[in-house]
């Protein structure tokens, strides 16, 4: 079944236009617009120096009203990882999406196939089955839907191994048409994104790169020209953008960022990018040295580490389903019961899969308030 209308949470919003910090109910996240556009600026303006589009995650943030921003400052479409995802971006007016996975059984195939018939809309494929259910697919339905041939590139996941098979993929999705079109090569190295310096990412997507050049150098001598490689993400973006191989970067976290992405160093002359996404939460319970706060890990996900609370002299010392307990140092600032607080998250994708809302905020006063309308187990 398709989604024909955006989602709207069941929960009420936790604040509304025009309050200030103070009164924006918790736990909630907040994005800083400031930090997020001069994130957007700095990625965008990178790429187009380089030659290259940039179309952005959107598993990041799962939120259309951003993934419009992005959009209007210049980003060529949306990624997207599941199917669902990319029918609630569709329903909110998003007509430019590649789902960077792969797609199977045939009621997936039925809903991409109608799907494709709205939007242009991109899947991607690394078996033969995935490309015969979706050829029966868009033959019912009478559309097209461009299929890009996944290469594993190093990240040991989910993409064909080799040219030949690269080229054997491109040869039976152009054999499809004209429901299918073989439309590129999907490349990315997700592991090498968390690689904390800048020369073992360098190594990690010089490998990619080699990988991703003899595979489209294969399917260009076969006659399947390579018009699309994409891939790259928040943490490597800027060395696929200037390989001469890619046309296309993917980076996702870069409008929120996270601590995890913050312990990377930067590429020389790649700029910083700063927080954008907080945690938002009050104290609710006080002794001395300690405080309890009313997010825990229905607000948090930890598979990248704890959040980080930003209150001078505290740190996070555990947290569970609905309390963050966190610990001062000697001389740390005071808190009170009542006090609201901001906490880094360590992983900005699952922690937003958490929430029905972000909170947007300048100069300390909501100026939107957006539904997370691509959030939970969308398959």
């Amino acid at each position: 079944m398709t989604r024909e209308v955006p989602f709207t949470p069941v929960t009420p919003p936790p604040a509304a236009v025009g309050d200030v910090l103070a009164d924006i109910d918790t736990p909630a996240l907040l994005i800083d617009l400031d930090a997020m556009e001069a994130n957007m600026a700095l990625v965008h303006q990178r790429a187009r120096q380089a030659g290259v589009r940039v179309r952005p995650h959107g598993k990041a943030h799962k939120t259309p009203a951003l993934a419009l921003r992005q959009i209007a400052a210049g980003a060529q479409g949306l990624c997207c990882q599941k199917l669902g995802e990319a029918e609630a971006f569709a329903a909110a007016g998003i007509d430019d999406i590649l789902v960077t996975n792969q797609l199977i059984g045939a009621g997936k195939a039925r809903r991409a196939a109608a799907l494709a018939g709205r939007i242009r809309l991109a899947v991607c494929a690394d078996h033969p089955l995935q490309v015969q259910q979706l050829a029966e697919a868009t033959a019912a339905a009478g559309t097209c839907l461009d299929v890009l041939v996944e290469l594993d590139v190093g990240q040991g996941r989910c993409g064909v191994t080799s040219a030949a098979d690269a080229v054997a993929l491109a040869q039976a999705i152009a054999g499809q048409a004209p429901g299918l079109r073989f439309a590129g090569l999907h490349a990315y190295h997700g592991s090498a994104q968390h690689l904390r310096s800048p020369a073992e990412r360098q190594a990690a997507i010089g490998g990619a790169v080699a990988r991703a050049r003899e595979a489209a150098q294969a399917l260009a001598a076969a006659g399947l020209p390579c018009a699309t490689l994409t891939g790259g993400g928040t943490g490597t973006y800027a060395i696929e953008a200037t390989s001469g191989v890619y046309t296309e970067v993917q980076p996702g976290s870069y409008v929120l960022m996270d601590t995890d992405y913050a312990a990377n160093t930067p590429d020389e002359g790649t700029p910083a990018l700063g927080h954008a996404l907080y945690g938002w939460c009050s104290v609710i319970s006080l002794r001395p040295g300690q405080a309890v706060l009313d997010g825990g890990l229905k607000a948090f996900a930890t598979d990248h580490g704890l959040p980080q609370v930003l209150h001078e002299g505290w740190r996070v010392d555990g947290i569970s389903d609905e309390h963050t307990v966190i610990v001062g140092s000697p001389g740390a600032a005071p808190l009170a019961v009542g006090d609201k607080l901001r906490l880094v998250p360590g992983h900005c994708d699952p922690t937003v899969n958490l929430h029905d809302w972000l909170v947007a905020v300048r100069a300390g006063v909501v100026e939107q308030v957006w539904p997370v309308s691509a959030r939970g187990a969308m398959f």
